[in-house]
């Protein structure tokens, strides 16, 4: 995925989607910046995207989401826009330690 520019208006979006990373952080990890708008982005936050990021973008988010932010309704909107039908099932995590 190619990086994001750090404009004002995308620091912004950072900044409040993904709270918990200084936004210069975040927009080093594209995909996972873009996972948390698709999820929880509002209109105004999508607009502030559009003309840098588009549907190939999009759907590349899809195909390597990582688990745990999409819930099932965002999933299956964004899937739904980028043409991706059936959905395929949610992300979800592993347990890599579990011992049988």
């Amino acid at each position: 995925m190619k990086s994001l520019p750090m404009t004002p208006e995308i620091l912004n979006v950072a900044r409040r989607v993904v709270w918990f990373r200084e936004p210069e952080e975040e927009l080093a990890d594209p995909v996972h910046f873009l996972a948390h708008v698709m999820s929880i982005g509002t209109v105004d936050d999508l607009k502030a995207l559009q003309g840098i990021v588009g549907k190939d973008e999009y759907r590349e988010v899809l195909e390597k989401a990582p688990p745990g932010i999409f819930d099932a309704r965002s999933w299956a909107y964004w899937n739904l826009k980028c043409g991706r039908q059936p959905a395929p099932p949610l992300p979800s995590r592993t347990n890599k330690f579990l011992v049988m």
